[in-house]
Order: C-alpha cells, then sequence, then structure tokens
C-alpha cells in the first residue's frame, strides 16, 4: 500500500478538514479527497462520516488510525536504520509538552554533542499519548512528569524539577504574586494539588497556561507572576526581566524516564540518560 495514503488519512483524521489537511500537505483538496477514496476503496471500508460542517472517524476509521501511526512509524525507523549516513545505532524519544522547553531540548543538544553518530527520532504528546506509543512499540523511551504505572513499563526517575515563584515586578510580596495577576501554569494533577495545599485561600487564578514558554512570553508582555522552573528562566532572572518572589516555597516534582521492561533499547537508554546529570550539574 502506498504510504502516503496513509499520511494523508493521518492529516485528515488529525485536522477534521479535507482543506486544513491539503494545506499541510501541500496537496489540492480533490487530490485529498482521491487519496481517501482511494485508500476505502483498499480497504473495503468508510472511513469518515462525512457532515456539512464537520468530519468524523468512523469506528473503523477509529481503529486504523493506530495501526497507520505504527506502519509510518516503523518504515521511518527502518529507512533511517538502513540509510541514515552510516548510523549503526538509533532511538526513538518522547517527551511531555511540559517538559521539552524546559528540560528535553537541552538534553537533546548535549545527547547529540556526545553521540554525534547516533540516529535520533524525537517528539513531544500529552503522557496518554506517549504511554500508548510506549506500549506499541513507536516510542524507545519517554520522559513525563506523571507516569502510569505499568508492569510492563520501567519507571526511572532522572531529575526534580525545582519551581520557583517569579513575578515580572522587583520586591513583589507572596500575596501580591498570588493577586489577580497570577498565572496558573499547567504542571499536572500533583502540582495543582500541591498548590492547593500551599495556598488554599487565594482566588480562583483568571489566567491558566499550558507550558512554561506560553508563561514566560507572557509575562514578559503583560506582566504577573507564575511559578516557573529556574532552568527555563535563566536569561530573564540575570536581565531583571523577572524576580524571585522572597519568602515562596520552592515546589519540586520529579521527572522520569519510562521505557519496557524488555526493550530492545535499554542498553542505549541507560547509557543516554547520565546526560541529564551533565546537562543540569
Amino acid at each position: 500500500m502506498d504510504l502516503e495514503l496513509l499520511r494523508t488519512f493521518l492529516e485528515v483524521a488529525r485536522t477534521r478538514h479535507f482543506g486544513h489537511a491539503a494545506e499541510a500537505l501541500h496537496l489540492t483538496q480533490a487530490a485529498v479527497s482521491a487519496r481517501i477514496k482511494l485508500l476505502e476503496s483498499h480497504l473495503g471500508v468508510q472511513l469518515f462520516d462525512r457532515l456539512k460542517r464537520d468530519i468524523k472517524l468512523t469506528p473503523e476509521g477509529n481503529r486504523l488510525t493506530r495501526h497507520a501511526d505504527m506502519l509510518l512509524s516503523e518504515w521511518r525507523k527502518a529507512r533511517q536504520d538502513v540509510s541514515a549516513g552510516g548510523a549503526n545505532q538509533q532511538i526513538s524519544i518522547g517527551g511531555s509538552l511540559r517538559l521539552w522547553d524546559v528540560l528535553l531540548q537541552p538534553w537533546l543538544h548535549t545527547l547529540r554533542t556526545h553521540l554525534p553518530d547516533i540516529a535520533l527520532i524525537a517528539e513531544s504528546h500529552t503522557p496518554e499519548v506517549l504511554t500508548r506509543r510506549l506500549l506499541d512499540g513507536i516510542l524507545d523511551v519517554a520522559f513525563m512528569l506523571e507516569p502510569a504505572h505499568l508492569d510492563v513499563l520501567q519507571i526511572q526517575q532522572i531529575f526534580v524539577l525545582e519551581l520557583d515563584l517569579v513575578s515580572s515586578s522587583p520586591n513583589c510580596s507572596v500575596a501580591e504574586a498570588m493577586s489577580a495577576h497570577y498565572l496558573m501554569v499547567d504542571w499536572g494533577l500533583a502540582h495543582s494539588l500541591t498548590h492547593k495545599r500551599l495556598f488554599p485561600d487565594i482566588p480562583e487564578p483568571r489566567t491558566r497556561l499550558g507550558t512554561a514558554k506560553m508563561a514566560i512570553s507572557y509575562l514578559q508582555t503583560l506582566g504577573g507572576s507564575a511559578y516557573l522552573p529556574k532552568q527555563a528562566i535563566q536569561h530573564e532572572l540575570s536581565t531583571g526581566l523577572l524576580y524571585c518572589v522572597p519568602d515562596a516555597p520552592t515546589i519540586r516534582h520529579p521527572a522520569y524516564a519510562v521505557f519496557p521492561v524488555r526493550g530492545a533499547r535499554n542498553t542505549l537508554i541507560q547509557e543516554i540518560l547520565p546526560f541529564f546529570n551533565e546537562d543540569n550539574a
């Protein structure tokens, strides 16, 4: 089967729109529609329910998404294994959206510097998607704050994320920082529970953001305060764009590497994990 048919199917499934899928794939909408019809003809099933203003996956389409993802991933790995410029090892890495800019991007740079001949595939997803891709064999290792505890997955702590309360205003008190201009950054359920325990009486934050990168940009533009990791804001702290709030408690969350108990690349995984300590020494 033509893999481009599967790529087109996954893009339509992701966007739920033939026109948007066509733009992403640099095709005409007619070409995308023709590919989906050809794929449906090959499989003998309808993959999408085409409504007036919406496109939904049929049950058969939902089942195909997993297989299409795995087929394309395996093809990518096979192609890289055969023709990746002489690389004799490869690894597929996944990271949660919360950790990528804060922790994983610098580590990836360190990894590439120390192991220039290894072939790398890196991607970011939610913890739920990362876990599924580990179980499906698409990823060799994933990094997240709150991993699912499953018998077939090994969990290894690799770092402690330290979050400090920072403000765009100097000499800001904890009470002032927790006022109307406080940003609640989503660091997961454990963070929400800890935050509630430490600050039970503060008003419900008016602004909630999904990543540290979003919060930093917001603070630089509109001001306010938020709990952020020092690793991500060294430049802002050193140049006076942000300030640590005195007497505010530090919130700590462990970060984990998660990989199959009997994975084929577990030896390589143990070789690359120590670079976290070096990068954050």
